[in-house]
């Protein structure tokens, strides 16, 4: 018997269904697999807080734009093309990493290849975060001559109390300084509850209540595009209800200045330096009690940091490599936001997009590799092969 053919009523149900086949196909051929996205998450933002270094602490964007002759094509050391400095408003001009060169990390960059050693060297890698573990190790690094990038007020004043016998639990200030250090642990925690109490554990140096749950909101945000799939915007939603309205109305905060950044009929679409504009607009003047007030938005509180990285990931979201060099040209503590937009953006495109250049001198990445390879969920990942 002869099957009928289709009839003009149901040829476009089979159409529809052919081509959203089509599609589910191709979004998982390409969607990263599971072991690039903790890599990206990691290695962005080594990549972005490397990008950061030559301008760290340079809180004027046509001063950058002037030295790197439009945008920045590859590493710089600190200072270079700046006359071996840069301005940190409020401090004047100094070299803040006088023992980095080219490729190498901030102390932000730095702080993440620590939490990455100790997890590293670890007997039971599976364990949460234990300060009596990782306190001896930081100290002994921050000591070392091997750590050539700034040390922050609040990583000066930690290092003052241990030295006084603080009980680690009791150590770090009051700065509401985002400081995400919390990247390697992607690759050691599967459950978002325990991503989260470490993001915050790795940041023993700070008190502030903002300061912690910027580091949170990031952690959340990355776990989410890593074992749920979600697209960026819809990571950082989830992650503002979960952490309650003051992260809510951070986030939204950007997501408004996104939208407005990219409408052509706003003013701010049409601006040489938009991305430097957006960032400061979204802040309020921070007297640092020197000679030069700045805008929170370019310098390290969270209240400024979160919403500006929050833009740039939204805004170069189709774009890992455009986004971590948008966020460089800004300059101010670049370096701060570089952890969290190349943490993010690296999650969401997987390792495996990265520009070739990028990886082959960024100088940390073959010793990091190898230490991320040996952590649970990527070792487990090649058991199963």
């Amino acid at each position: 018997m002869v099957k009928s053919l289709p009839t003009m009523r149901t040829l476009p149900v089979l159409i529809f269904t052919a081509v959203l086949l089509v599609a589910l196909c191709a979004d998982s051929e390409t969607a990263p697999t599971k072991e690039s996205r903790i890599k990206g998450a990691f290695f962005g933002a080594l990549v972005a807080d490397a990008l950061a270094l030559g301008a760290h602490y340079e809180y004027d964007a046509p001063t950058i734009k002037q030295a790197y002759g439009g945008t920045i094509s590859k590493y710089m050391a600190p200072g270079e093309k700046m006359g071996g400095t840069t301005h940190g408003v409020g401090w004047g001009r100094m070299n803040y990493h006088p023992g980095q060169k080219a490729g190498d990390q901030t102390d932000y960059g730095e702080y993440n290849v620590l939490v990455l050693e100790h997890l590293a060297k670890r007997k039971n890698k599976k364990a949460a975060i234990n300060l009596k573990e990782l306190v001896p190790h930081w100290r002994k690094r921050l000591e070392s001559s091997s750590w050539g990038a700034w040390k922050c007020s609040q990583t000066k004043q930690a290092l003052q109390q241990v030295a006084q016998g603080v009980d680690y639990s009791q150590l770090g200030g009051g700065s509401n300084a985002m400081a995400v250090r919390h990247t390697a642990v992607h690759a050691v925690f599967e459950k978002e509850e325990d991503v989260a109490q470490a993001a915050r554990d790795v940041m023993f140096t700070h008190q502030h209540p903002e300061a912690l749950g910027g580091g949170e909101f990031f952690a959340r945000v990355t776990h989410k595009i890593i074992h749920e799939n979600m697209k960026p915007q819809e990571a950082i939603k989830a992650a503002a209800k979960a952490l309650g309205k003051w992260y809510q109305d951070k986030a939204r905060q950007g997501f408004k200045k996104y939208k407005e950044a990219g409408n052509p009929n706003k003013p701010l679409s049409k601006e040489e330096f938009v991305d430097d504009l957006a960032a400061t607009s979204m802040a309020r003047l921070w007297d640092v009690g020197k000679t030069e007030p700045i805008k929170v938005g370019k310098a390290s509180p969270t209240e400024g940091t979160l919403p500006t990285s929050v833009y740039l990931i939204l805004r170069y979201q189709d774009d890992f490599a455009a986004g971590v060099k948008a966020n460089a040209m800004i300059g101010g503590d670049s370096a701060s936001r570089a952890i969290a937009v190349g943490t993010v953006l690296g999650a969401y495109h997987g390792v495996d997009t990265f520009p070739e250049e990028l990886k082959a001198t960024l100088n940390a990445w073959q010793k990091c590799e190898k230490m991320m390879n040996s952590l649970p969920l990527l070792a487990e990942s090649k058991d199963e092969l």
